[in-house]
């Protein structure tokens, strides 16, 4: 599931809720080793959704991802839609039941028939790999930078709980890279031979000014376009065209000097309110027998 665009027009966006996250899948294992990080608490933190633009346009970099959403996707015209349709298959597959996670697999996957061309296939799971591929590593990245490094247990563990965000869909176990290193050689070689196109490039200029949007949302998008290009290589800048100064560089920095010690001061369940609002918007539709993806 493609992480469309509604993620970077709308991340800052999402309503709030009391509630705390209420179930989590047994199938994503839960450590109880002393400050141990696993996928249900780091997928619940808000703020890897500062992190959203920049993976979706990493996910955009693919040509096959690229031209189907830039072809299929409503991103621009509903982008809030879009935001809660994508969050929930992300959190229903790893903080939800086995049964919301099954009912969420085969909504998604009837979303998806109608999505292909002569180039694209959503059902592709190659594309899928590279998709979930992009959520695991700008995820570990963004959960770094706010909370500092983590363990080799830690960062091992996330890796192999992270394939779910493949395996859901139609990438088999074994396309899973089998260890970090052989998932860093692919990473890289994925990076090094994307080439992006006009109409990619086209797609991704209205994409970073918010689309059809509320104006509160598109208020957000120069902070948001500023993080999104801040997290990206320098490779993937010159493929979109998007430029990038020694003074970005200097207030991205700054940025990242000044900005985790607050969020980390922030209660936890204020922290996860976007996975909680989610989860429960996800379960109130599923009740009412309305559409959820």
């Amino acid at each position: 599931m493609t992480i469309h665009a509604e993620d970077l027009a709308s991340s800052a966006a999402a309503p709030d809720s009391g509630a705390e996250i209420e179930e989590r899948d047994p199938g994503v294992a839960v450590s109880s080793a002393a400050g141990s990080v696993d996928l249900a608490d780091f997928v619940g933190e808000s703020m890897l959704l500062l992190g959203a633009g920049a993976t979706v346009l990493l996910q955009l970099a693919s040509p096959g991802v690229g031209h189907g959403v830039a072809d299929h996707s409503t991103t621009l015209q509903r982008p809030l839609d879009r935001l809660r349709t994508t969050m929930t298959y992300v959190y229903a597959v790893t903080l939800g039941t086995p049964e919301e996670k099954k009912q969420i697999v085969r909504m998604v996957n009837k979303a998806h028939v109608p999505v292909r061309s002569e180039t694209y296939n959503a059902f592709d799971p190659e594309l899928q790999l590279w998709v979930a591929a992009t959520l695991y590593r700008n995820g570990v990245e963004m959960y770094q930078r706010m909370f500092g490094p983590l363990t080799d247990a830690d960062i091992e563990r996330l890796y192999h709980q992270s394939a779910v965000y493949g395996t859901a869909l139609q990438v088999k176990e074994d396309m899973w890279p089998r260890t970090r290193e052989e998932f860093d050689e692919y990473w890289d070689e994925m990076i090094s031979t994307f080439e992006v196109d006009a109409e990619v490039r086209s797609f991704t200029r209205n994409l970073l000014t918010g689309g059809d949007s509320p104006l509160p949302v598109r208020a957000l998008m120069p902070l948001q376009r500023f993080m999104t290009i801040g997290l990206l290589p320098q490779r993937m800048r010159d493929e979109f065209a998007l430029p990038w100064t020694p003074r970005d560089q200097r207030r991205f920095d700054l940025f990242w000097k000044v900005v985790p010690p607050i969020y980390r001061a922030v209660p936890k369940p204020i922290r996860q309110l976007s996975a909680t609002y989610y989860l429960r918007d996800m379960r109130r539709r599923m009740k009412a027998h309305g559409r959820v993806i």
